[in-house]
């Protein structure tokens, strides 16, 4: 089943009117639902490059780059809800469309949690919440490829793991007030890893009853 099938991630932000008059004047325009996703790795890189940046930075030069991360992560969840809204309300669906729903967002996983990690001086954490974000959906994408629904459950699904690190971006930047630093953006990482670790947990054993229940393909 693909998104233009009604396998999507339940979104409240995509019955809204402004995201509604946003997708039409897209829609109308030449750009396609396939290069807006494109655009999600962009912003992703963007957020990475400032999560770094900021790890070198203090004083207001911190600040700009912590906020800037917050933005761009942000970004990133604006191409991921306008590409399938353009796709499917807008009608603009391409043949290789479902590469271009999945890819990038594994791609930018991987890009603003490694980011954020050099910036804390801990690469191995960013890594770890990259590498159990891509595992989600690996294990969503089997179910599916098994005849299930998609699980988009949390507690760590995309729109989790960005509402984390942007908060954790945004309240790093109050960090001199209590002479901390990178303590909030430390334990952020820490609870996507082991968040999205325990959903992927949880969609596997969704996946296995599923089977077992005999509703998935024979």
């Amino acid at each position: 089943m693909t998104e233009a099938a009604g396998d999507r991630r339940p979104l409240t932000s995509r019955d809204s009117r402004w995201a509604q008059v946003i997708a039409r004047r897209m829609a109308g325009m030449s750009i396609t639902p396939n290069q807006i996703s494109q655009a999600s790795m962009l912003a992703a890189a963007l957020a990475g490059v400032c999560f770094w940046w900021a790890g070198q930075e203090t004083g207001a030069a911190r600040i700009i780059l912590l906020l800037l991360a917050a933005l761009f992560c942000q970004l990133r969840l604006l191409c991921n809800l306008f590409d399938g809204m353009v796709a499917v309300e807008g009608g603009k669906a391409a043949a290789d469309g479902p590469f271009w729903n999945e890819f990038p967002d594994r791609v930018a996983d991987l890009l603003i949690f490694a980011g954020a990690g050099y910036g804390v001086g801990m690469p191995e954490i960013g890594f770890a919440a990259g590498a159990f974000a891509v595992l989600t959906a690996y294990v969503r994408e089997l179910g599916r490829a098994n005849g299930l629904a998609s699980d988009f459950s949390g507690p760590m699904a995309k729109q989790h793991r960005m509402a984390t690190i942007t908060a954790a971006a945004v309240l790093s930047t109050f960090a001199p007030l209590w002479n901390g630093r990178d303590e909030i953006l430390v334990a952020a990482l820490l609870v996507i890893a082991l968040g999205a670790a325990f959903t992927a947990l949880r969609r596997g054993i969704r996946i296995v009853a599923g089977l077992k229940a005999g509703t998935g393909n024979s």
